[in-house]
C-alpha cells in the first residue's frame, strides 16, 4: 500500500488535507442530493441559504456570505439563474446595484431542502464527528477514516438500523 503523504506530513499539509476532506464531504453531500432527484450542486446550496436567511443580496454580498471570490459567486449565480432558482433585478434604491433573490422555484427547493436534505446531511456529519476528541490531526484522521468506512449517504440509513 502506498503511504498517505498528506496525512503523514501533518501540519505541513494541513491545507491539502482540509481540501481533501472538504471535497469528500461535498461529493458525499452530492450523492445525497442526487439520490433525492434534485438538480442542484452541493456547492450551490450555501448561496440559496444566504439569500433565504438575509433576503436579496448583491453578488458581492453573496461572495462575502459564502466566503469565495466575486468571480466564483458570479459563476454560481449564473448557474442558479439558468436553473430558475434565483432572479436578478436592479435594487430599488440604486439601479446600478443588482439584487439576487429566490424565485418561487428556488424558495420551494430551499423549503424542501430545509425539511428533508439539510437535516439528513447535518445528522450524517454530526454522526461522523460525534466521537471526536483530542488533537486536530487525530480528529482529521478520524474524519477521513469515518468517511472511508461509511459515506454520508449511508450514515442515516445505518443509524436508523441501529
Amino acid at each position: 500500500m502506498v503511504e498517505d503523504v498528506v496525512r503523514t506530513l501533518g501540519f505541513l499539509c494541513m491545507g491539502s488535507r482540509l481540501r481533501r476532506i472538504g471535497e469528500r464531504l461535498q461529493a458525499d453531500t452530492q450523492q445525497v442530493i442526487d439520490e433525492a432527484g434534485l438538480s442542484i450542486q452541493a456547492g450551490q446550496y450555501p448561496f440559496l441559504a444566504a439569500i433565504d436567511r438575509s433576503g436579496p443580496l448583491t453578488i458581492g454580498e453573496l461572495a462575502q456570505a459564502v466566503g469565495i471570490t466575486q468571480p466564483g459567486a458570479t459563476r454560481t449565480i449564473g448557474q442558479l439563474l439558468e436553473f430558475g432558482y434565483v432572479d436578478m433585478q436592479p435594487a430599488p434604491d440604486d439601479q446600478r446595484r443588482r439584487l439576487v433573490s429566490l424565485t418561487d422555484k428556488g424558495q420551494y427547493l430551499v423549503d424542501y431542502s430545509k425539511k428533508v436534505i439539510w437535516p439528513r446531511i447535518a445528522a450524517a456529519v454530526a454522526d461522523l464527528c460525534g466521537d471526536l476528541d483530542g488533537p486536530i490531526l487525530e480528529q482529521l484522521a478520524a474524519i477521513e477514516d469515518g468517511l472511508a468506512a461509511m459515506p454520508l449517504a449511508r450514515r442515516n440509513a445505518a443509524k436508523e438500523e441501529r
